[in-house]
């Protein structure tokens, strides 16, 4: 039975980069980063823990590097959840994040879309709290 998923791939031109991105202007943190014999293993999680990790993947050939930041074909890549929309939204945009569409009161939640450093589009979304 499957439990899991446990990381989705990005690929990414160098990983000193994608880690600058995703850990200093998002905040994710660097679980693991090992020298295997033939590629490198770095694996990152969430500020706030939860969901899958992301694995960066160095592109190794040129049919890899063309498609560092469209590997889904112009959608949405990751969707990641904020307990405070407006508060990541304006930090983000302060530190130069670009966003292209929104934002949006949805009927689950409050979304905006931005893009990493290559080009990948991202949601930002802060969920609909269940009134429970």
């Amino acid at each position: 039975m499957i439990t899991g998923i446990a990381h989705s791939a990005l690929i990414v031109r160098e990983y000193e980069e994608a880690m600058m991105f995703y850990c200093e202007k998002l905040g994710f943190k660097v679980v693991e980063d090992t020298q295997l014999e033939n590629k490198r293993w770095v694996r990152l999680k969430a500020p706030g823990g939860q969901g899958s990790e992301i694995l960066l993947s160095g592109a190794v050939d040129e049919k890899q590097r063309s498609r560092i930041g469209n590997q889904t074909g112009g959608r949405v890549l990751f969707f990641f959840h904020t307990d405070n929309f407006e508060s990541d939204y304006e930090k983000f945009k302060s530190m130069g994040i670009e966003f292209m569409e929104g934002p949006w009161d949805h009927s689950y939640g409050k979304v905006a879309v931005f893009k990493d450093l290559y080009g990948n589009r991202i949601d930002l979304i802060e969920p609909v709290r269940d009134p429970k």
